[in-house]
């Protein structure tokens, strides 16, 4: 039994990355009291915390366009805020132009006139971004099913949460604006419910824990997260997990999420001292070769006849298996769930081998 969410005030990111998700009216201005914790931040760093699932750098654009004012005045997105001042900013509109439709092959789990739900394979990334303006799940999305909702953002066509470019497995895509949005609510109160499969190095101490560790940006790499309990950026984390199956220098965790913070799960598996399996941002490894394992497992004759040079997996090893959620028009709960992909389902033949060859 997946254990549920607890009602809050989180996101959906991601890892995750969660699955991030997109809840912010555009053109609504909204106002914030600044905390004397919040004091001498940078505006654009203290207004991100504020809109989880909004990237710095809309937040960033949209001040630029004059969106922002601290006690009445406009401000830039250097000016550090003090505590007791009132802050009052609105979202300016995404750019009109959205990704192309690419004849890109989809695995539907699911579909109806509100919803549908992917199994989106490894090293492809959700939507358009730096680097990766094409080849999208946004971009097959718009292609397979052309009306999609519009709420994230003309660059995010039905997408409500995401998973980071390198995990595979189970998203819900919004049709409409108004599915979107009691999809967002259901991520926002924490009533979905999320199920991970991860390979990592090591093994934990014990069979099953709750990590309850906030996570924030990190100090000095933009593209990592850190576990910092005290840092201006740091959200609520918490992910409970049991071991699986246990093998020689590796394990099989399942991971269930209770919050969704971009990288959480892979963190949360990083503070046991057990990173996922070539994860290359937090595990030192970005790949798995035949030799690698059989050093790992102390298996020389594991898969006896093939290169040591052969690689068996090179992008991290996590995979979002099951997702619930509530059918934002039916009221009906709903369990999607896609098996363990190929490149981990052959890794974990190997690893039950060397298992049986003790």
């Amino acid at each position: 039994m997946i254990p549920q969410s607890e009602p809050g005030d989180g996101d959906e990111d991601q890892d995750l990355v969660p699955d991030e998700f997109t809840s912010v009216s555009e053109n609504q201005p909204v106002q914030f009291l600044v905390p004397d914790e919040s004091a001498d931040q940078r505006l654009d760093v203290f207004l991100t915390a504020q809109f989880i699932g909004t990237s710095r750098a809309r937040i960033r654009r949209s001040i630029d366009q004059g969106a922002a004012s601290v006690d009445g005045v406009a401000q830039k997105a250097a000016y550090r805020i003090s505590s007791g001042e009132n802050v009052k900013f609105f979202l300016s509109p995404q750019p009109a132009s959205g990704p192309e439709p690419e004849p890109i092959p989809l695995d539907i789990l699911y579909e109806d006139d509100e919803i549908a739900v992917v199994n989106k394979p490894p090293r492809m990334v959700v939507h358009p971004a730096r680097g990766h303006w094409s080849g999208t799940l946004a971009s097959a999305l718009i292609y397979h099913f052309g009306q999609l909702s519009q709420q994230g953002g003309a660059t995010r066509p039905g997408i409500v949460h995401r998973l980071d470019r390198d995990t595979s497995g189970v998203m819900v895509i919004a049709k409409n604006d108004l599915a979107h949005q009691n999809l967002s609510e259901q991520f926002q109160n924490r009533t979905v419910e999320k199920e991970y499969l991860a390979i990592v190095q090591g093994s934990p101490d014990r069979d099953r824990d709750l990590i309850d560790l906030a996570v924030a940006n990190h100090p000095s790499q933009r593209e990592k997260k850190a576990l910092l309990p005290d840092h201006p950026t740091s959200r609520a984390a918490q992910t409970f997990y049991e071991v699986e199956e246990r093998f020689r220098g590796l394990a099989l965790i399942r991971a269930f999420p209770k919050t969704g913070r971009t990288h959480q799960i892979r963190l949360h598996l990083n503070s046991l001292r057990c990173p996922v399996l070539c994860d290359k941002l937090y595990g030192g490894r970005t790949q798995l070769t035949l030799g690698e394992l059989r050093n790992i497992t102390r298996s020389k004759e594991l898969a006896v006849g093939l290169s040591p040079e052969e690689v068996l997996l090179n992008r991290q090893a996590l995979h979002a298996q099951v997702l619930r959620i509530t059918h934002p028009a039916s009221g009906d709960r709903l369990e999607f769930r896609c098996e363990i992909p190929p490149d981990l389902e052959s890794l974990l033949l190997l690893l039950r081998q060397s298992n049986e060859s003790r």
